[in-house]
């Protein structure tokens, strides 16, 4: 159990949300848990104070799925999200978009002519730069946010 958590429990909202897992003190979620969204989406992974936190995976109604890091409830850090077309970007991401080094695959296992690898903004390409480090860590976070479950 996280410190300033308390016992597993589950929650259904007035919305149709379901969380399981672990609550702090204050009644918020903190700690390991699974949040299941009425819409299909599903989030399994570490909370802070309610969000987001740490390593988690999470999976969208519609099929593309994000693991690696978040903070304040987003995406930041390094991870990998896959689109449900399964366009893959793989790198550093800033307040839920990606922001810092990345590389974009394909659905064909390619990266583009001109290669779609380097500093990103959002979803703008802003210097072109070989960034396998970044790529690295990437996988690095998804994998260990795929095997901390809270199953």
């Amino acid at each position: 159990m996280s410190e300033g958590s308390r016992n597993r429990e589950t929650y259904t909202y007035p919305e149709g949300d379901t969380y399981e897992g672990e609550w702090s003190e204050e009644g918020k979620k903190h700690g390991a848990g699974i949040l299941k969204f009425s819409d299909g989406t599903t989030y399994e992974g570490r909370f802070t104070h309610g969000l987001f936190s740490g390593c988690g995976v999470l999976n969208f109604a519609d099929g593309a799925v994000y693991k690696g890091e978040f903070s304040q409830g987003v995406f930041n850090g390094f991870g990998v999200y896959v689109r449900s077309d399964q366009l893959k970007y793989e790198g550093a991401f800033k307040n839920g978009r990606p922001d810092g080094p990345g590389i974009i695959t394909f659905p064909d296992g390619k990266h583009g002519n001109p290669r779609q690898e380097g500093f990103w903004e959002g979803t703008k390409l802003i210097r072109r730069e070989r960034v396998k480090h970044a790529q690295t860590m990437a996988r690095q976070c998804a994998k260990r946010a795929s095997s901390q479950t809270t199953t």
